[in-house]
């Protein structure tokens, strides 16, 4: 697996928009508008970085130890698992035991991206297009900007919109009605959203699961350049 060059300073910036920190620089909880969990461990491994987070209620030489380990990954080979997953598990185990692993690829888009006709932004004026296989998202149209959708018949079939938010890295959420699902209309959503977040001067990132092979297939789609790979411990 090549991974195309990803600055240390942008890979950063990534897991900064990622969750909300603490004055130690350790997680609190994901940065979202309604919270939730952060994982315990969270590892991004670039071409040329290996950075790693770790959860504020963690006792300080476990995290100091995982700091150390997240060192010893760089120029391993960038699998879809780190090098030393294993000395992870075993030592986060070490205070409870490891609930779920995720892990999954990192993209970034190309440069120049087409322009896309067939989108409309959602906004609370016309959130109500979500009703009807979408409504799930109703809540989040405030606050996840901007927010694309391909709408057919007065119906949204697919949106993408900013789920991770910060001045500099806007995070992808992205969503198809099951009865719709690969026919293009998930890439004009995503696409619509890049080309929106670009314009506020923020870098889109497109992250998934190794075992999501439909958002796999959406990624190499659009042409993503594959510049990092997650590791989460809950």
């Amino acid at each position: 697996m090549n991974l195309v060059d990803c600055p240390p300073k942008l890979a950063q910036m990534r897991l900064e928009a990622l969750y909300r920190y603490d004055h130690h620089g350790r997680m609190l909880t994901v940065n979202e508008w309604d919270g939730g969990a952060a994982p315990r461990f969270h590892l991004m491994r670039t071409a040329r970085a290996s950075l790693g987070r770790v959860r504020s209620d963690l006792p300080d030489d476990v995290a100091a130890r995982l700091e150390e380990l997240c060192a010893n990954e760089i120029g391993t080979y960038q699998g879809e698992l780190p090098a030393l997953h294993n000395e992870y598990l075993e030592l986060l185990s070490s205070t409870g035991p490891v609930v779920r692993v995720l892990a999954g690829p990192v993209f970034v888009f190309p440069s120049d991206l087409p322009s896309v006709r067939d989108t409309v932004s959602i906004a609370p004026g016309n959130a109500n297009r979500l009703r009807d296989g979408l409504e799930k998202w109703l809540p989040d149209v405030p606050h996840r900007q901007p927010f694309k959708a391909v709408v057919l018949n007065g119906r949204a079939v697919s949106i993408c919109c900013s789920v991770r938010i910060s001045d500099a890295v806007h995070c992808a959420g992205v969503e198809t009605v099951a009865d719709l699902r690969r026919q293009g209309h998930a890439a004009n959503a995503v696409t619509s959203w890049a080309v929106a977040v670009k314009s506020l001067g923020a870098t889109p990132f497109y992250s998934t699961s190794w075992k999501n092979e439909a958002s796999r297939s959406l990624a190499a789609r659009l042409g993503l350049a594959l510049v990092g790979v997650d590791f989460r411990l809950m």
